[in-house]
């Protein structure tokens, strides 16, 4: 049975609130309200919600709720202190560590192929379709490498206009992944030039055409030991950061260099998009009406 894993345990400090739960639809509908029911179509079964306790209880009644008769709802809960026994927590470090963190939070609810996505980006009916593709005509693994794959959407098309953002930058040959970094706070400086910051904190060019893989990932549970060992290495060298965080494209990264993994990327019609930023809700609320005008989604969605 394939699964969704929906990131939703962020707060969004640039948004101010819980994007997750904001209303985009005319009947109240969220962007994940548009992901699960897209998920739906292609023929995923089941859905798990990574979140937090401080909002567990409002995020089941107001977002869970709505699924609880349409399909296999699970939650895992994202916790700062979910690390191993011998990592000492800085007392000062207030957030869990990251993407990568997030999925292990649901470790053990991961027994089938499932794809990864954020809450609060919208990915397009056709993007589920092709990971469900994905994972219904690839082997799970041949020799000592496992296949997995990745929607790509070019960083032209994922920027925001109100200030900068995260993103998975990649490097692709022959349809495959060859090199992920995340870089943050991407943006069009006051020169024209696009660019980031990488994970050692310098500020580099990064092309308008390259592809960011805007975490919808499809991965098999042999990814999970990986994941938990790259995990373990990432706190031995930034565990004594208040900020540092264990990105998804870093594991990805990492076990194509060793030959564990290798990783398709999809091509999509679908287009991608999000808020990061207030104002960035009308623009995404234009899309969704848009969207609804041309017959893509009911107006009222699960009515």
């Amino acid at each position: 049975m394939t699964t969704l894993l929906v990131m939703a345990a962020g707060l969004g400090k640039r948004y101010g609130d819980l994007k997750q739960m904001e209303a985009m639809g005319p009947h109240g509908e969220t962007v994940l309200d548009y992901s699960v029911y897209d998920a739906m179509l292609a023929g995923f079964r089941r859905v798990v919600f990574v979140i937090r306790a401080e909002f567990e209880e409002a995020f089941k009644a107001r977002i869970g709720s709505r699924y609880a008769n349409r399909i296999e709802v699970a939650y895992a809960l994202q916790d700062l202190e979910d690390v191993p026994p011998w990592f000492y927590i800085p007392p000062e470090r207030i957030k869990p560590w990251g993407t990568l963190h997030a999925v292990l939070a649901a470790r053990k609810l991961l027994t089938s192929p499932f794809a990864v996505i954020n809450a609060d980006d919208f990915y397009g009916r056709d993007a589920y379709a092709r990971i469900a593709r994905f994972f219904s005509e690839t082997l799970p693994g041949s020799g000592e490498a496992d296949h997995y794959c990745m929607v790509g959407y070019r960083i032209r098309h994922t920027l925001s206009g109100n200030g900068g953002v995260n993103r998975g930058v990649c490097v692709e040959k022959e349809g495959y992944l060859v090199t992920a970094e995340e870089y943050t706070d991407i943006a069009v400086d006051s020169d024209g030039c696009c660019r980031g910051n990488n994970l050692a904190g310098q500020r580099v060019s990064v092309s308008m055409d390259a592809i960011s893989s805007m975490n919808i990932w499809g991965f098999t549970p042999a990814v999970l030991p990986q994941m938990a060992r790259h995990f373990e290495s990432f706190l031995r060298q930034h565990g004594a950061s208040l900020a540092a965080e264990c990105y998804i494209p870093s594991v990805v990264d990492r076990l194509i260099r060793e030959g564990k993994a290798d990783c398709r990327i999809l091509a999509t019609d679908s287009n991608w998009f999000g808020v990061t930023y207030p104002q960035d809700k009308a623009g995404c609320v234009g899309n969704i009406h848009g969207l609804i005008a041309t017959g893509v989604y009911k107006a009222d969605l699960w009515g």
